[in-house]
């Protein structure tokens, strides 16, 4: 009997918005940087390169998108050349101002450690994700989760 593996981090939530207001702002860089990166250099295209920015990390990361189904499915790779991680987005419409969003990042290498690390670091950062654009898209907030999550002077 083959085990399952647990080599995936998972994060969800309710967002109380049309599926196609929440899918855009996934796809749209412009709507994408009040909750999560500080740039983008397009908006997600299937089979297309992009770049994504965090200025105030001084860091930046190319993203293929390999599946983009219009108010249902996002699939990307992203990662350093030799640690390439999927990352899926799916969105279920659960009635006309409500949008079920999971975000599976699968993929890791490494020891056990490492994994359970790269998990851990991944459920955490798409949760921030997740609740930043819930209040942005709710309600206008930028509540700057990404952005606090590492404040300057903290060692």
């Amino acid at each position: 009997m083959k085990a399952q593996s647990n080599n995936f981090a998972k994060a969800e939530m309710l967002i109380r918005k049309p599926v196609s207001e929440v899918f855009q702002a996934f796809i749209n860089p412009e709507i994408t940087n009040k909750f999560w990166f500080t740039k983008g250099s397009g908006n997600l295209e299937e089979d297309k390169s992009t770049e994504w920015t965090w200025e105030m990390y001084g860091f930046s990361l190319t993203v293929l998108t390999k599946v983009l189904k219009e108010n249902h499915k996002i699939v990307i790779e992203w990662g350093s050349p030799e640690e390439i991680t999927v990352v899926e987005f799916i969105f279920t419409s659960l009635n006309e101002n409500e949008t079920f969003v999971s975000i599976i990042n699968s993929g890791f290498k490494g020891d056990p450690d490492k994994i359970i690390d790269q998990v851990r670091n991944s459920t955490e950062g798409f949760t921030l994700v997740l609740a930043g654009a819930k209040a942005y898209l709710e309600h206008k907030i930028l509540l700057n989760l990404v952005l606090d999550r590492f404040p300057k002077g903290l060692a």
